[in-house]
């Protein structure tokens, strides 16, 4: 009789009868009421009361009866410690048993019963069992200190039992090495700055060595450490290779796909030239292809690592395009997935098989992949150019077949071709327009409104066409709305005298009857772009596209590198980060490829380096859980100091401006300075410039904004700044708005409902920023994104203005919930800067709401040298949570107003500093003039103290110092007529040098 009848008794008082039974002398009935116990607690019954009688059991010879109270007690331990501590004299004696099995037994549970108060008595049989004579005890135990040490960390590293799991990396035994590792990669993933697998090359060949003869799971163990290892050079990347190749013939898909993932790292440092690196690319192909023989999930978990794979190397399954067709009986999430990577094999060489293929997959009857297969022949088009005549043809035949969810997919991609090639296939627009009742889906409704404008002079009856779509315009969705909006307007610039009446229309709907705001706003925008300025309404709507990309859905370079190293784990079918979706970010590292060596450059372009930074540097400074460690963790953070609301930034609007500072004070110089916009009525008989024909009554009373309104004097001036635009409006900004055009109060009787206008708040970011007149300001970065923040995204920007130093801050809040209780702190830094006021936010920070703060900074904070120099760490505290980012501030925010010295000072000073400390770079790209260099260097405190020509070659000797008096004495060599300088730097501390070099590059390109 099986096990079974075990879980079958419904008996009443049967822990009576198990306690007697389980003190029974007779050895056969203890065994049967510890099965019964088991049983009852598997099927959820409490059977703690029995925890005495079942450890009473424990002293027997009988294997499985000891399995069994084992078994029992680890499950009740946490909940009975006292009574567990009775156990620990029959661990001690079971760990010294001679048979290896009931050693390995004990120290395995040992390691389960997660209770404080037995740990510390378990120490000595873990160590006798760590240095044991059999292997199997010793693979068994160091898995038991990874469980012991997250219970209690410190515990396991007083013990040393650390280093005795290190030395077990070199056991004779493989499955002990792998177990070693799996333990040691478990600590190291939660602990990430302890350093445990410190890696070398004698090492790393022990781990090669067990990799051959360990089982499959030791493999995957093994392998995924390598894939931690960076080698010294290609040399040892390619000896690693060779011996990790084998792995990839193996029977198991996962230890295939970390194989996969260490090549895929290592080949990273070997030379495209090398014969080895074309004979891996050749290995690596078959053991994909056999993953997608085996079931649909598997195979699906297969496609979104190859799909990896191929974005980062193409060429190694470039000759496997047929493997990815789809079969008659694949799952649809296995038939997209193979659509997918087949458009990314997609090439010259192969269209043609891809296209008939695609064909045919758009008769299938499931919707969702003919949709996904039309869609796939648009990005064929796109990608290969060669194939875009074919691509359309196809494309137009599918369009013959009326089948209405084909017809519609396919007038969305053909849009995306006419964007790609332009004035090469509007051929087909004929035919398209044939199906215009039988579009009923917003995306392919918005496809065809833009095709229609877009081609207006090309279509007879164009007006018509958008004036059916504009008998619904309430029904429409958004997205169909905004592009019937632009289109019309398009087709009134295209021909002005016929859709005079469609475009008053238009505007009218989408800013007095709507009451979505993004419509409201690009209404308003159109309105007062033809009103004032028709010429620039046209260079503005009519203005040449850029064209679109080949492939718009590739995983951004840095993250698909990141990706690369956790081939073979979640993170590669999620296409995301584990920090994405682990909770707590807990034992999650940041990876990334090895960077490659000079022999292994490859043509491909790098990723181009901001100016003034050197190559390879990152301008943001990512932290590491360990760098923020120090002054942040002893964080002081009270509540925010009331005080005073913030002055008002934007400036009141007049009923004269719906745009608050009018189009020539936005696109143009402004010389009484920014921040006190001067506006000026133009005369009543101002009227708006020709468009070619002349406009009637119609639309001159549609755009005559003078009678109440005014229109704005000026025409469109090249903007020569960058506007950033925040959209972060609030009901009390909103009242202050001019009244909206055709409202009683701007003057135009007769227009009944009052519509409230919105205008995104402009931020004017010129040299120096608002009101500004010190060196450039940088546009806003983003410091803090909003998934690492639980919903708080922190943006901002350093300045330094009137010998203040401050830091531009712009919090906005992604999250469910209101923010309060804001501060902030930083972290020791290498100039000692530090908040000089508390970050003041004097309302609660709601849902979606973005707040604009400027904390001013002092210089006399705690100093310790960073590395690099200006790198800053800072705490964000709220009532949710505390927060740390990183972030690099530019030196040039640090030098003094008191920086020009006295000429023979600074000749003094020139010969007395070493000449080792003398740095040259070369500052290129840079068309200024001597005089011009010396002026805008000298706004940023960077002063001239002599200037000399020599050989026709203007000598600049320049003096600036830091905040902490360091000097820093400069030559800069120019050449009239080159655009690249030369700049010599002498500091007592030459460390500066590259920072300072850094502030030239961006004070004088800027």
């Amino acid at each position: 009789m099986t096990d079974s009848k075990y879980f079958t008794t419904t008996k009443k008082g049967e822990i009576f009868e198990l306690k007697a039974e389980l003190n029974s002398d007779k050895k056969e009935k203890k065994k049967e009421a510890v099965k019964k116990v088991i049983a009852s607690m598997t099927v959820g019954k409490d059977v703690s009361a029995l925890f005495p009688d079942v450890v009473n059991c424990m002293q027997t010879d009988n294997l499985e009866l000891k399995k069994l109270v084992y078994l029992y007690l680890m499950n009740y331990a946490k909940s009975q410690p006292d009574m567990a501590i009775m156990a620990v004299n029959t661990f001690v004696k079971d760990c010294e048993d001679p048979n290896p099995l009931i050693r390995a037994l004990a120290v395995r549970t040992m390691g389960c019963i997660r209770v404080d108060k037995i740990t510390e008595y378990l120490c000595e049989p873990l160590r006798k069992c760590l240095k044991d004579e059999d292997p199997y005890v010793r693979k068994t135990a160091a898995v038991c200190v990874a469980k012991l040490h997250d219970i209690n960390a410190q515990l396991v590293e007083d013990q040393g039992f650390l280093d005795t799991l290190k030395d077990l990396i070199s056991d004779s035994n493989p499955m002990v090495v792998a177990n070693a590792v799996a333990a040691l990669s478990e600590i190291a993933e939660s602990h990430p700055s302890s350093n445990l697998l410190d890696l070398n090359p004698q090492s790393i060949n022990k781990l090669l060595t067990a990799l051959n003869e360990c089982t499959e799971w030791g493999q995957i163990f093994i392998l995924d450490c390598l894939a931690n290892y960076t080698p010294k050079d290609d040399r040892e990347a390619q000896s690693i290779c060779e011996r990790v190749t084998p792995r990839l013939s193996h029977a198991n898909s996962a230890v295939v796909l970390s194989a996969v993932k260490v090549l895929m790292k290592f080949m990273e440092m070997l030379s495209k030239d090398l014969d080895y690196y074309g004979t891996l690319l050749k290995k690596l192909a078959p053991p994909l292809v056999t993953l997608l023989s085996a079931e649909p999930e598997l195979q699906y978990v297969a496609l979104r690592n190859i799909n990896l794979i191929v974005q980062k190397r193409p060429e190694v399954l470039k000759h496997e395009m047929k493997v990815f067709f789809v079969k008659y009986n694949d799952p649809i999430y296995v038939k997209l997935e193979k659509l997918d990577i087949m458009i990314r094999l997609a090439s010259q060489a192969n269209i043609a098989q891809v296209l008939a293929e695609l064909k045919e997959y758009a008769t299938e009857v499931d919707v969702d992949f003919v949709r996904k297969a039309v869609r796939a022949i648009g990005r064929c088009a796109i990608k290969v150019e060669q194939s875009a005549e074919r691509c359309v043809s196809t494309l137009l035949d599918l369009i013959q077949t009326k089948v209405n969810y084909v017809v519609q997919e396919a007038i969305v991609v053909i849009k995306d071709i006419f964007r790609k090639y332009p004035n090469k296939y509007e051929s087909v627009i004929a035919t398209l327009c044939e199906n215009l009742d039988s579009l009923d889906e917003p995306e392919a409704r918005a496809a065809m409104i833009w095709i229609v404008g877009e081609y207006a002079e090309r279509i007879d009856n164009a007006d018509e066409l958008l004036e059916s779509f504009l008998e619904g315009f309430h029904d429409e969705s958004t997205q169909v709305q905004l592009q019937l909006l632009t289109a019309i307007v398009k087709l009134f610039l295209k021909k002005p005298t016929e859709t005079q009446e469609l475009v008053q229309q238009v505007l009218s709907l989408a800013t007095q009857d709507s009451d979505n705001p993004d419509l409201r706003d690009r209404g308003y925008i159109y309105w007062r772009l033809l009103s004032t300025d028709p010429v620039a309404a046209k260079e503005v709507v009519l203005a040449e596209k850029p064209l679109i990309s080949e492939e718009t859905d590739l995983i951004e370079p840095t993250l698909l590198d990141e990706l690369i190293c956790y081939i073979g784990t979640l993170a590669s079918v999620y296409h995301k980060p584990p920090s994405a979706f682990v909770e707590g970010g807990r034992g999650v590292v940041h990876k990334s490829l090895p960077p490659r060596t000079a022999s292994s450059e490859s043509t491909e372009s790098p990723e181009t380096a901001p100016a003034g930074a050197p190559p390879g540097e990152q301008l943001d400074a990512v932290p590491t859980q360990g760098d923020l460690l120090g002054d942040l963790l002893n964080l002081d953070l009270g509540p925010p100091v009331s005080g005073p609301p913030l002055a008002a930034s934007a400036v009141q609007m007049g009923a004269v401006d719906l745009l608050g500072g009018g189009l020539d004070s936005l696109m143009g110089d402004e010389p009484e300075g920014i921040g006190a916009p001067s506006f000026v009525a133009p005369p009543a008989a101002a009227v708006p410039a020709n468009l070619g024909a002349p406009m009637g009554s119609g639309l001159s009373d549609l755009f005559d904004l003078t009678s109440g309104v005014g229109t704005l004097s000026g025409s469109y001036v090249a903007p020569k700044a960058r506007l950033r635009s925040g959209f972060g409006h609030t009901e009390a900004s909103l009242s202050r708005a001019a009244p909206a055009v055709g409202h009683p109060e701007a003057g135009t009787p007769g227009r009944p409902g009052r519509v409230l206008l919105l205008i995104p708040r402009l931020t004017w970011s010129s040299p120096g920023g608002p009101g500004r007149c010190g060196p450039s300001e940088s546009p806003l970065q983003v410091w803090l994104p909003a998934m690492k923040a639980k919903g708080l995204e922190i943006s901002g920007t350093f300045t330094r203005q009137a010998g203040t130093i401050s830091m531009d801050l712009q919090l906005t809040n992604k999250a469910l919930q209101v923010m309060t209780d804001f501060a902030i702190q930083f972290n020791r830094n290498s100039f000692g800067l530090a908040p000089a006021a508390p970050l003041q936010v004097h309302a609660p920070l709601s849902p979606t709401q973005t707040v604009e703060i400027s904390l001013p900074l002092s210089t006399a904070g705690s100093v310790m040298k960073t590395e690099p120099l200006n790198s800053l760490q800072v705490a964000v505290k709220n009532n949710i949570d505390v927060f740390y980012f990183s972030t690099l501030y530019p030196l040039h925010i640090l030098f003094v107003e008191d920086g020009k010295m006295d000429r023979q000072m600074f000749l003094a000073t020139w010969k007395d500093i070493p000449n080792e400390n003398e740095a040259q770079f070369q500052i290129r790209d840079c068309p200024l003039n001597a005089e011009a260099v010396s002026s805008r260097l000298q706004s940023s405190n960077i002063f001239t103290v002599a200037r000399r020509n020599v050989e026709g070659q203007d000598m600049l000797y320049q003096s600036l110092k830091l905040t902490n008096g360091i000097w820093v004495l400069a030559e800069l060599r120019i050449q009239p007529g080159n655009p690249s300088f030369t700049l010599s730097l002498k500091c007592r501390a030459p460390e500066v040098s590259q920072h300072v070099y850094q502030a030239y590059e961006t004070i004088l390109k800027n």
